[in-house]
């Protein structure tokens, strides 16, 4: 049998137990600590939140704060919010994480669709070029390069160097990024 050692995982496998009562994408953007929320970056309708199993590195989400399941759901004011802070995603992951591509997409439609949350969100996956290896393809085994706490820095700082920033947090004292768009353009 083969093996991958990843001794930083050891803090998550020996993390005290964290029930979350109801939705999880409820619950997390309310939390008093925005970095162990993983919680990177909100706005007035929406927030950005790493993935906890991340595809690649800088893997985050970005979700509505109400819950909804379908973007059909989402008023005019929380669609464009919603594809703002996406816009605003995709650039502090361009800048401090630097792909050579990004994926984004939703899974609409439960379990039949890939997703295990009701809740609407959007993925946003930086990709290199080669991420894609024998690894995956032979044994079902993804390599994670990078530590989740170390992309949270990444893109902490990513999102503060952006535009429509309101309040750069600190990400050592839990501090989320704030960021604010204009939505009076909606009609």
């Amino acid at each position: 049998m083969d093996r991958i050692y990843a001794p930083w995982r050891i803090e998550w496998v020996e993390r005290d137990a964290d029930p979350i009562d109801g939705c999880p994408f409820c619950v997390l953007p309310e939390r008093e600590d925005a970095r162990e929320a993983r919680v990177v970056a909100k706005s007035e309708r929406n927030y950005v939140l790493l993935n906890n199993a991340p595809y690649n590195p800088g893997h985050a989400m970005v979700i509505p704060r109400e819950h909804h399941e379908d973007p059909t759901d989402l008023d005019d004011a929380t669609l464009l919010d919603h594809a703002r802070l996406k816009t605003a995603t995709l650039a502090a992951i361009r800048r401090d994480v630097d792909p050579d591509g990004i994926n984004t997409g939703q899974n609409l439609g439960g379990t039949a669709a890939g997703g295990s949350i009701d809740h609407l969100h959007t993925h946003v996956v930086p990709r290199w070029d080669g991420d894609t290896n024998f690894m995956p393809v032979t044994s079902e085994t993804k390599v994670i390069v990078e530590a989740i706490d170390r992309t949270y820095e990444h893109l902490h700082a990513g999102f503060a160097a952006g535009d429509d920033v309101v309040d750069p947090g600190d990400a050592d004292a839990g501090e989320a990024v704030r960021l604010s768009f204009d939505t009076d353009t909606v009609a």
